[in-house]
């Protein structure tokens, strides 16, 4: 298998003030966010720099699948983190279906200033890092 089909990255930028004015619509966090990532946000009172950390990681998936935001919907694509604060994706539905098709695993960074929230995914085919 070439190099080429074993990895893959994404990166967004984000800027926070468009999250914040994005969250003043009551729907925004519900149809972007997953089931677990929502409570998660919810459980902080939603920090926008926070949200914008989940939405560009959903961008960040789509791009390093090659596909943009096609095939899935947002939702699909959750950005957690585990007890010691790393954060791991968690894929349903489309995303998933798009992620077992090329059988990646993902890598993820994610940080954020005042003003800009970016992510990095990296989708790779275990054992071939």
């Amino acid at each position: 298998m070439p190099l080429a089909e074993m990895l893959s990255t994404g990166i967004d930028l984000v800027e926070i003030f468009r999250i914040r004015r994005s969250m003043k619509n009551p729907r925004f966090c519900k149809k972007i966010l997953g089931p677990a990532e929502y409570r998660q946000l919810e459980k902080r009172g939603f920090p926008p720099e926070s949200v914008a950390v989940s939405f560009a990681a959903k961008e960040a998936f789509a791009k390093a699948m090659g596909t943009g935001v096609r095939g899935f919907q947002l939702c699909d694509v959750e950005l957690l983190r585990n007890p010691s604060g790393q954060p791991y994706l968690q894929l349903h539905r489309g995303a998933l279906e798009l992620a077992r098709k090329k059988s990646y695993t993902f890598s993820v960074s994610a940080t954020h200033t005042k003003a800009y929230a970016s992510v990095v995914v990296v989708a790779y085919v275990e054992g071939t890092t």
